[in-house]
């Protein structure tokens, strides 16, 4: 089977994309697939005909995640079309493969943009489709359809640039409406830092999402075609999840099976699962959760294209149930072409 593996793109994510990318081609190629990795922004200069022929090792180039926000400008800087999102051919190596394998994250690659267009060109990709992505991408329309759904989330308000607004409830979580891997995610403690963790946010996005902060214990549930994982819980070192917890080696613990009731277990993951169906999500998702001092839950968000790095979420979960990383592939591809059944 020739897949191709689409990393990179122009999102905040880009770093977390790449190291994706990387574990996801290497993986396949191990498993005997015909497979290439593509930079969708970046491009490749191999041609469409040659791309699958070629011995090449497409992710040699491919570095660590680094603890800061990567620079867009500079790659966009790297293109003399910085406005055209896909990279030179890379339309045309992904009409010769059977499946894309999806590893973007953020904004045009997580969003259903891609999604879209390659419905449109009869291009088959991996994890859920169009719908589903706009729905999750965007925390707004996330809470919105769980409220609609009675999925438990946090008290909120959506507030655009410019926009007067009333919140009285503190601390509380300033978000970006569409970002992910919590950039522009900050803990405010009164109304003085919750104005200028909103100047901040609006560096990334237009509308953010203000809620409710919950102390607790924070916990992850992956789905694959409906069905949940085990619950896996992240207790950073120090501070809350954000960009460089998340993606730099020891500074969180992370422990699957998280160590709670196989109650709360089962609840938390029959949520996971409601969320997972309101959103429409098809293939595979995460959904992240909270838990308070009284076992009450409160799911998050949901992520249509989790990350797969080496310090990811869902591998973890799926290998306390016996599938390795590359089994785990295996099935997304495989629960992702019922899509086009």
């Amino acid at each position: 089977m020739n897949v191709v593996v689409l990393a990179g793109g122009t999102s905040m994510e880009r770093d977390v994309s790449l190291s994706t990318g990387s574990m996801i081609y290497k993986a396949l190629k191990q498993r005997g697939y015909n497979t290439v990795l593509l930079d969708v922004y970046l491009g490749s200069n191999v041609s469409a005909e040659d791309a699958f022929t070629i011995d090449k090792d497409w992710a040699a180039d491919i570095g660590a995640i680094d603890e800061d926000v990567p620079d867009i400008d500079a790659v966009k800087a790297l293109r003399d079309n910085p406005d055209y999102y896909f990279g030179p051919n890379v339309i045309e190596i992904c009409r010769n493969a059977d499946i894309v394998f999806l590893a973007l994250h953020g904004a045009n690659g997580e969003d259903g943009k891609l999604q879209a267009a390659f419905d449109l060109m009869g291009i088959r990709y991996t994890g859920s489709d169009y719908t589903s992505s706009v729905l999750a991408m965007d925390k707004s329309i996330t809470k919105e359809v769980f409220a609609f759904h009675k999925v438990p989330t946090p008290i909120n308000i959506h507030i655009r640039r410019g926009e007067a607004f009333s919140w009285e409830l503190f601390p509380c979580m300033v978000k970006v409406c569409r970002g992910g891997s919590s950039v522009g995610v900050y803990l405010a403690a009164d109304r003085e830092e919750m104005v200028k963790a909103m100047d901040e946010a609006f560096i990334y996005d237009d509308e953010l999402v203000v809620e409710q902060y919950i102390k607790g214990r924070e916990f992850s549930v992956g789905v694959i075609d409906g069905v949940a994982l085990p619950v896996i819980e992240i207790a950073p070192k120090s501070g809350f999840y954000d960009y460089k917890n998340k993606y730099q080696p020891g500074l969180t613990v992370e422990t699957c099976p998280a160590d709670i009731s196989n109650d709360i277990a089962g609840r938390m993951q029959q949520i996971a699962v409601d969320a997972y169906n309101a959103l429409r999500i098809k293939a595979y998702a995460r959904m992240d959760f909270m838990m308070d001092d009284n076992n009450n839950l409160y799911c998050l968000e949901a992520n249509t294209l989790p990350g797969m790095t080496p310090t990811s979420l869902i591998p973890q979960e799926a290998n306390v149930v016996g599938i390795d990383f590359g089994s785990l592939c295996d099935k997304i591809i495989e629960v992702s072409l019922k899509k086009y059944k």
